[in-house]
């Protein structure tokens, strides 16, 4: 159910840094599609920013931290007062799943359309 993108010749990605991936032979590709845009693969500021979190604490939003409360908090700021509940989930397909069961429950329909 998952397609190939390179199915006669798939490329082996062994790191990346920045906009740019590498292959097991050393070559280099411009990495468009893996929503890098924004920082980039291994860029030292968000590395070093995750390694000072996981030295402190590793874990997910299962379980309290003033830290979850106060990115809520931060981040409810910057939009509408109407937009200031905040669910945190750890991937797209979560937020996804999320997403359907809020408005399933919001609207009391379980039908659904979906585009391609």
């Amino acid at each position: 159910s998952c397609k190939v993108f390179f199915a006669k010749d798939p490329l082996k990605i062994v790191r990346a840094q920045g906009q740019y991936m590498f292959d097991e032979t050393g070559e280099k590709y411009l990495d468009c599609i893996n929503n890098v845009a924004h920082v980039g693969h291994s860029h030292p500021y968000v590395t070093k920013a995750a390694t000072k979190q996981m030295e402190l604490l590793n874990t997910n939003s299962r379980f309290l931290h003033d830290n979850l409360v106060q990115y809520a908090q931060r981040l409810t700021a910057t939009l509408p007062e109407k937009l200031s509940v905040c669910y945190f989930v750890n991937s797209g397909s979560e937020a996804n799943d999320l997403a359907l069961r809020l408005a399933r429950q919001y609207r009391g329909h379980q039908d659904v359309i979906t585009l391609e």
